[in-house]
């Protein structure tokens, strides 16, 4: 180990990082632990309350039909974020830095309208989300819960000061938090497993409505803000230093992609299998996440319904304050402006304020948020397609052609899916939809 003084817990983690990647042997479950942080803060985007509000509307009016939505949906968030990650290691930028460098003027302004306007979006959900959880499990006002909310999140994102580390852990805990609450709860619900395998692998889409919901599913779970954060949370890690340390960061990066978003996508199938089981059968019409909480009390138990909220709001916290580092990170990479956290903060979350007060519908605004997500999607994965391709920029790391290949099929799939729902809300004739 270096001889340099280590003040802070991101000190050791970076001179440890840098003894790996010199060649110095650590045990296995160090080496995991060591390497693994952005893509679990990453995956909080993949388990935020608007999944919560997509998936038990899913598994209530369509039981386990929708699960193989979620599960095409975690496959290319995977893939994406594994770009996202691989443009940040290889180049020392993230995506929005080269959308800013890359494009003209008037591109990089409509690139940046739609990118901040999917932050909002975002940050309603999360927001909403965190609030109502707390306001059902203490038996406050709304309003309250959104302002427990917004102390929490300036709280944990004052951890950031003591460097990469912290926040990075702080995220973890309360992703284990839903984990486990998810966990549990399929040892409550009776869920059928032989249709959740069906389901899971037979695409169908019941009705046009089931289409709504399964571009919702997607929005809220490929997230615009994730993709833009995750290229931007390897660069507080420490850089590799050649092509050979950089392959090593990489393969760490890949592994922790993979077993992350495996972890939030088995969490999203959960969310609609626990749906389907306690709902479905004879309350098909539970669309809110109030009413899902006060029906699963006489259905599965108090405990049951506890779970709930204390997973709802762990994801409110924990996806709002990534929220607002992924809104620093869209801002500054594309206009060179960084404004103070507790700006941003309050920026993005004056429309959660006016929703309420307005009297909105909170888990229908929810659900029309991830809509808006789904649409702002294709801005981030057409950009990073096209970097990560490129030679120049990545060098030897370039996409392969099976990979390219690979991603630009994902990619259509997510646009012809918006197209459909497009086409839809303006009347048109969907062929196979009634």
């Amino acid at each position: 180990m270096s001889d340099v003084q280590v003040e802070t817990l991101s000190d050791r983690a970076t001179l440890a990082i840098r003894d790996r990647l010199s060649g110095k042997p650590l045990g296995r479950a160090a080496t995991v632990l060591l390497f693994s942080g952005p893509a679990v803060v990453a995956s909080i985007a993949y388990m935020d309350p608007g999944n919560f509000a997509t998936n038990i509307q899913a598994g209530a009016k369509y039981g386990y039909s929708l699960l193989w939505v979620v599960l095409l949906a975690n496959v290319v968030a995977m893939l994406f974020q594994a770009l996202s990650a691989k443009l940040g290691i290889v180049t020392g930028r993230n995506l929005a830095e080269h959308c800013r460098d890359q494009f003209s003027p008037p591109m990089v302004m409509a690139m940046w309208g739609v990118s901040e306007l999917a932050a909002m979006a975002t940050d309603l959900a999360e927001f909403i989300g965190g609030a109502i959880g707390f306001s059902l499990l203490f038996h406050v006002p709304l309003l309250t819960g959104m302002g427990v909310v917004a102390f929490s999140t300036y709280a944990i994102l004052w951890l950031d000061r003591g460097g990469f580390r912290p926040l990075e852990l702080a995220i973890g805990t309360l992703v284990g938090v839903i984990g486990v609450c998810y966990l549990a709860e399929m040892f409550i619900a009776p869920v059928d497993w032989a249709s959740v395998a069906v389901g899971s692998t037979v695409p169908r889409l019941p009705d046009a409505n089931a289409l709504t919901l399964a571009v919702g599913v997607i929005g809220a779970t490929v997230m615009p803000h994730a993709i833009y954060l995750h290229s931007a949370l390897t660069q507080v890690r420490p850089a590799g230093r050649d092509d050979g340390e950089r392959a090593t960061l990489l393969r760490f990066s890949n592994r922790e992609v993979l077993i992350a978003l495996a972890a939030a996508g088995l969490v999203n199938m959960a969310m609609v299998a626990m749906a389907a089981a306690a709902f479905h059968a004879g309350h098909s019409d539970v669309a809110e996440i109030e009413t899902a909480y006060k029906t699963l009390t006489p259905l599965l138990g108090a405990g049951a319904a506890t779970l709930f909220l204390v997973s709802l709001l762990a994801s409110g916290v924990s996806s709002s304050v990534v929220g607002t580092m992924a809104g620093q990170v869209i801002m500054q990479g594309f206009l060179k402006r960084r404004v103070p956290v507790w700006a941003r903060r309050l920026i993005t979350i004056v429309p959660a304020f006016v929703v309420v007060g307005l009297g909105v519908d909170s888990t229908r605004a929810l659900v029309l948020s991830q809509v808006v997500l789904s649409f702002a999607l294709p801005v981030p994965m057409i950009a990073l397609l096209m970097f990560t391709r490129r030679r120049d920029l990545m060098g030897a790391f370039a996409n392969g052609d099976a990979l390219q290949a690979t991603a630009i099929a994902a990619t259509i799939v997510i646009l012809a899916l918006n197209a459909l729902l497009l086409a839809q809300t303006f009347g048109v004739a969907v062929p196979g939809l009634s």
